[in-house]
């Protein structure tokens, strides 16, 4: 059981500590506590699974018209409205969001690339 467990686990670890160091680059991201930054990560991998996804489908046309680039656009949106679920989790700005989302995920890369 706890083998199936592990990936998400890591996963969750590992979008805290994006979070948690991004909060620290961005002066427009904030938590209030530990406990939002938690929820905030895990709250975060379940919307990058499901509404994500949605929101890539419902916007295809625009994504591919932009050649991608709209997907940074989702990311962002996607950041902000896990900060608009969870309080003590705040962000200042659509473009704080939207910095904040290419620094998560380029250093969620770069850390699963070291560990793996």
């Amino acid at each position: 059981m706890m083998g199936n467990l592990t990936p998400f686990i890591v996963q969750w670890g590992l979008t805290s500590l994006s979070l948690w160091v991004a909060s620290y680059i961005f002066s427009g991201l904030r938590f209030a506590d530990a406990g939002s930054l938690i929820i905030a990560a895990l709250l975060l991998g379940f919307a990058n699974a499901i509404v994500k996804p949605l929101l890539i489908l419902f916007t295809l046309p625009l994504t591919v018209l932009t050649m991608g680039i709209f997907l940074l656009v989702i990311n962002a949106l996607v950041l902000m409205l896990v900060s608009a679920v969870v309080s003590g989790f705040t962000i200042s700005s659509f473009w704080t969001a939207f910095f904040a989302s290419i620094f998560i995920s380029l250093f969620s890369l770069f850390i699963i690339n070291l560990i793996a």
